[in-house]
């Protein structure tokens, strides 16, 4: 009776907590929304007011017009997102398939120099990589911004890795004596079987993608080249004052595709990081 009742007390703390830190997270996003929907004299008043006196939903519309090249900004966004979600989840794929199902010499330590990569940080190989991509040509254009994703990256190669080792190998020695050759058996037999993982690879670049500004400030001049969140810095920097509410409603606008697509896959999503085993 005891220990029933321990467990149950157990549960609601946990419950507790994880309401609290619910509300915690979710708070901002919800200041987001209301001072979008405010007029420009309350979005800065004392006592802070959480629901507006008159919801302003044309806010989202003058948001657009003010930015100028909402739209455009748009555009070029989703088609970064394109390019280096292809180039990511083709890439990654293929690397992990050779380092987790074709046995070669010196596979192992090739795989930790790989994920040794992952500890240096940006600012060290920025320098040298915007050299590269100057003698390149490529400042000023979106090359520099997608074409690094078909060379896979070590976190992406990493998850995927560790959730083919968790597909038997008897599947692929079955394919192989039924003719199939490696390229076959990585597209028609672990491809499939590895879906949620592909995803969870494909909405991790998405995201890096779409809320990306470091990449597009240092490679990309003309206005009409930014991204969303280029363009929502330079939205801001433009105005004498910052729009508060205008600023919070192209920022609602921008976030609001990333929600809606992850709800619409987070069961796939939790699926991939769940069965990504840790097996080595």
């Amino acid at each position: 009776m005891k220990h029933g009742l321990k467990q149950k007390i157990s549960t609601f703390s946990v419950l507790v907590i994880l309401v609290l830190a619910g509300i915690c997270f979710i708070a901002p996003f919800a200041w987001m929304i209301s001072t979008s929907l405010k007029p420009l004299q309350e979005t800065m008043s004392i006592p802070p007011r959480w629901l507006p006196s008159k919801f302003q939903w044309n806010n989202y519309r003058e948001a657009i017009e003010a930015m100028g090249y909402f739209w455009r900004y748009t555009a070029n966004t989703v088609y970064l997102c394109f390019l280096t979600v292809t180039g990511t989840v083709m890439s990654s794929a293929l690397a992990a398939y050779g380092f987790s199902r074709i046995e070669w010499k010196g596979r192992d330590k090739v795989f930790l120099v790989l994920l040794a990569t992952m500890m240096i940080p940006f600012p060290v190989t920025m320098v040298p990589v915007y050299s590269l991509f100057k003698n390149l040509h490529w400042i000023g254009s979106f090359k520099p911004l997608w074409v690094p994703s078909f060379f896979a990256g070590a976190f992406n190669v990493f998850l995927l890795r560790q959730f083919f080792l968790t597909l038997p190998h008897d599947i692929s020695e079955s394919a192989r004596i039924d003719g199939c050759n490696e390229f076959q058996i990585f597209y028609k037999i672990i491809l499939p079987l590895a879906k949620p993982a592909l995803l969870c690879v494909a909405l991790f670049q998405f995201m890096a993608t779409w809320n990306d500004f470091m990449g597009p400030l240092i490679y990309l001049n003309d206005q009409k080249d930014f991204t969303l969140a280029l363009g929502l810095q330079s939205f801001q920097s433009q105005q004498g004052g910052t729009p508060w509410h205008y600023l919070m409603a192209a920022s609602t606008l921008i976030v609001l595709p990333v929600l809606v697509l992850f709800f619409f896959t987070q069961k796939s999503f939790i699926q991939g990081i769940a069965t990504t085993g840790g097996k080595g």
